[in-house]
């Protein structure tokens, strides 16, 4: 099985990368006191980090198919 790159740099990277600003954001900013639901758990902001990365890189209409709409 052949892995495409273009596919791992378009849409596994940026995933990772928010992942990762998921964490710091816990890991600079985060609540301490154990009161925000989101921020005192690393692994919950890890993953809201990753998700919004995740929903960023969906695709969507084509540029072809935006031109036929507009016709």
């Amino acid at each position: 099985m052949k892995i495409d790159k273009n596919f791992v740099i378009k849409k596994a990277l940026p995933v990772l990368g928010g992942a990762l600003l998921g964490y710091a954001y816990y890991y600079f900013i985060g609540c301490y006191s154990g009161t925000c639901p989101i921020t005192s758990n690393p692994y919950i902001s890890t993953f809201y980090g990753a998700l919004i990365a995740f929903i960023l890189v969906l695709p969507t209409k084509k540029k072809s198919e935006q031109v036929e709409e507009n016709k």
